[in-house]
C-alpha cells in the first residue's frame, strides 16, 4: 500500500470512529458533519470523497462499531462449539452483555437512539449484520429447549433475553443523562448481571422444556 492510500485510510477510519462516537452520543439527527470533522481532524471534502454524504457515513460508521465490538468480544467467547448449547447460550449472553456495556462501545447505542427517533437507514444493513446473530441465538434456543418446541416459544425466549440486554443498555444511556446512576459499574458488575441473565434464563428455559413432549 502506497503511503498516500495509507494517509486515506487512516483519514477514513478516524471519520468512523469519531461518526460512531457522535451518532451515538447524539443520534443522527443532532450529530453535525462538521462536529464529526473536527473530532477526527479532517473536512468535509473527506467526508465527500469517502462517504458521499452524511447518510452513508452513518450506515459505515454503525457497521465499523458493530463489526469492531463484535471482534473484541466474540460471541462463542471462547467456548468450543462442541460444548452443550447451555455453555454456549451462556457465553453468547456474556458476549452481548460485555458489548452492551462497554463504554467505548457504540454500535448498540447508536441502536438505542435509532429506536428512539428512527431514520429508517439502518433496516437494510441491520438485517445484513444482525440477522445472523439472531438466527444463532435460535439455534441455540432450539438445541436448549429440543425440537418439539414451536416457532414462538423461539421468539419468545429470545426477546425475553434481548429484553434483558437491552435493559442494561437502556440504564447505561439514563446514566449517560446523569439522570441516576443506576446500572452495573464496573466489570466485576457487568459480570454478575450477565451470570445472572444466564442463570435467569436457562431456569426459564428448562422450565418450558419440561412442558414439552
Amino acid at each position: 500500500m502506497t503511503d498516500l492510500k495509507k494517509k486515506s485510510e487512516r483519514t477514513r477510519n478516524r471519520l468512523l470512529t469519531a461518526a460512531s462516537r457522535i451518532f451515538a452520543e447524539k443520534g443522527f439527527q443532532e450529530a453535525t458533519i462538521a462536529e464529526i470533522c473536527e473530532q477526527a481532524q479532517t473536512n468535509i471534502a473527506s467526508v465527500n470523497y469517502h462517504f458521499r454524504d452524511k447518510e452513508t457515513l452513518y450506515l459505515e460508521s454503525w457497521r465499523f462499531a458493530f463489526n469492531r465490538e463484535l471482534s473484541q468480544y466474540p460471541p462463542d467467547a471462547g467456548v468450543s462449539c462442541d460444548a452443550a448449547p447451555e455453555k454456549r447460550l451462556a457465553a453468547l449472553i456474556h458476549s452481548l452483555i460485555e458489548r452492551v456495556a462497554d463504554e467505548n462501545g457504540h454500535a448498540f447505542a447508536i441502536l438505542y437512539k435509532e429506536m428512539a427517533r428512527p431514520t429508517r437507514l439502518l433496516a437494510d444493513i441491520l438485517e445484513k449484520e444482525i440477522e445472523p446473530q439472531r438466527s444463532q441465538m435460535f439455534e441455540l434456543l432450539r438445541e436448549c429447549l429440543g425440537q418439539a418446541a414451536e416457532e414462538r416459544h423461539l421468539q419468545f425466549c429470545h426477546d425475553s433475553i434481548m429484553g434483558q440486554c437491552f435493559q442494561l443498555l437502556r440504564l447505561k444511556q439514563i446514566q449517560l443523562a446523569r439522570l441516576r446512576r443506576q446500572h452495573p459499574a464496573s466489570s466485576g458488575d457487568i459480570k454478575a448481571y450477565a451470570d445472572h441473565v444466564v442463570q435467569f434464563s436457562l431456569a426459564g428455559i428448562q422450565a418450558l422444556r419440561s412442558r414439552f413432549p
